[in-house]
C-alpha cells in the first residue's frame, strides 16, 4: 500500500540537481543544449506570431480563468479566437474583448446582438470624461432648468 504522502519521496537527490548535471556537461554539449533551448523558443515564438497573422487576433490563444463560462467553457481550457472582419456576430456567439487598462481579455456570449439600438448615444459618456467642464457646465444647466421650471 501507498500512501499519498509517500509518492516521489524516493526520487534520488541527482535527478533535481540541474546545476550539477551541466557541470557534467562538455563544452560542445553544453552548447548543444542551449542551442536546443534557442531553437524551442524562437519556434514557439514564430508559430505564435503566425497564428496573429492568420487569424486576425492579437491574442489568437486564450487561457479560461473563471467558471463563468461553466458549462461550455471550464477553467483551464484554451480558447482559439479569431477575428475575422466579415463575420457578423451573431447570439449565442463567443466574443474575447479587452478593455484599456486589464491585461487579461474578457470573454462573454452574446445575448443579443442590437445593430441599430440609439448609435453614438455612448458618445455623451465619453465627452464628459474626456472634457470635465463639459459635465460641470450640462449638470449646471440641469440644475438650473429644474429649480427654475414652474409646474404647471
Amino acid at each position: 500500500m501507498v500512501r499519498a504522502g509517500a509518492v516521489g519521496a524516493h526520487l534520488p537527490a541527482s535527478g533535481l540537481d540541474i546545476f550539477g548535471d551541466l557541470k557534467k556537461m562538455n563544452k560542445r554539449q553544453l552548447y548543444y543544449q542551449v542551442l536546443n533551448f534557442a531553437m524551442i523558443v524562437s519556434s514557439a515564438l514564430m508559430i505564435w506570431k503566425g497564428l496573429i497573422v492568420l487569424t486576425g487576433s492579437e491574442s489568437p490563444i486564450v487561457v479560461v480563468l473563471s467558471g463563468s463560462m461553466e458549462p461550455a467553457f471550464h477553467r483551464g481550457d484554451l480558447l482559439f479566437l479569431t477575428n475575422f472582419r466579415e463575420d457578423p456576430i451573431r447570439a449565442g456567439e463567443i466574443v474575447v474583448f479587452k478593455v484599456e487598462g486589464r491585461d487579461i481579455p474578457i470573454v462573454h456570449r452574446v445575448i443579443k446582438v442590437h445593430e441599430k439600438f440609439l448609435p453614438y448615444v455612448g458618445m455623451v459618456t465619453i465627452i464628459m470624461n474626456d472634457y470635465p467642464k463639459f459635465k460641470y457646465a450640462l449638470l449646471a444647466v440641469m440644475g438650473a432648468y429644474v429649480l427654475l421650471k414652474r409646474e404647471s
